[in-house]
Formats: structure tokens, C-alpha cells, sequence
């Protein structure tokens, strides 16, 4: 296994020096993120913040026409599913920014196959729910 230069380790170095100067500005961009989705009869609009949070929810007032609560539960539970996967794509796009392309490059080469830390950093309650329930069946 080839080491990297001295050369390309100093101008990654320099790029993370980049990367941790700009880390003000990088959370003040996470947290203006925001996701919004939509159920699939677009009865229901869903908003989450920049944690997943859920901010704002609308009801499109046919729905309590014929009152169908598991439906609309349904609805609520899927479209905020969505929105979160959004602010979650948002917020992993962000942080690649912000480190240099090297970086995947050689954690791929020195630890293949292992899971990315960033996309685990990020994955939704529902995601390591679904991990729990695999793990225990």
C-alpha cells in the first residue's frame, strides 16, 4: 500500500486548515436547512428543521371528510420520513463540501469497506430504528 506524498498530505492538511476556519459559517448554513415533503395524495405537507425536527405540519381539510386516522397517520409518518431524508441529504452535501476530496480518497484506501463516519453521523432516527429492529429479528 502506497503512502501519499509529503506534498499531498500538506495540501490536505492545508484544505482541512481551510475547512475548520469556515466551521462558523457551515453551521450557521446547517441550521437554516430545512426539508418539505408532500404524501403521496398531497393531502398532507410536512416541514422539518435542521435536525429533523418537525416545524410545520398542514391538513388539507378533505381529509376529515372521511375520517381515516391510520391513513392519516400514514401520511404524516411518510412525508415527514421525506423531509427528513431532505434535511439529511442537504446536511451530507454540506459537510462534503468542506472537506477536500483527498480525504475520502484515503480513508477508502486505508480502511476499505469500511461505513463512511459522515453518512453514519447523519442517519435519521427512523434509519437506526430500522437498525435496532434488524439487529433484534
Amino acid at each position: 500500500m502506497e503512502m501519499p506524498s509529503r506534498t499531498a498530505l500538506e495540501s490536505i492538511m492545508g484544505e482541512l486548515r481551510r475547512a475548520m476556519a469556515s466551521i462558523p459559517d457551515t453551521q450557521q448554513r446547517l441550521m437554516e436547512l430545512s426539508g418539505t415533503a408532500w404524501s403521496a395524495d398531497r393531502t398532507v405537507k410536512v416541514v422539518v428543521g435542521p435536525r429533523g425536527q418537525l416545524v410545520d405540519v398542514e391538513i388539507d381539510p378533505r381529509v376529515f371528510r372521511r375520517p381515516d386516522a391510520h391513513a392519516l397517520r400514514s401520511a404524516i409518518l411518510s412525508a415527514s420520513a421525506q423531509a427528513v431524508s431532505q434535511v439529511v441529504e442537504k446536511t451530507q452535501d454540506l459537510m462534503y463540501e468542506q472537506l477536500p476530496p483527498e480525504v475520502a480518497e484515503l480513508r477508502e484506501r486505508f480502511q476499505p469497506g469500511r461505513p463512511d463516519p459522515v453518512a453514519r453521523a447523519f442517519r435519521s432516527d427512523a434509519d437506526l430504528v430500522a437498525e435496532r429492529e434488524a439487529d433484534r429479528g
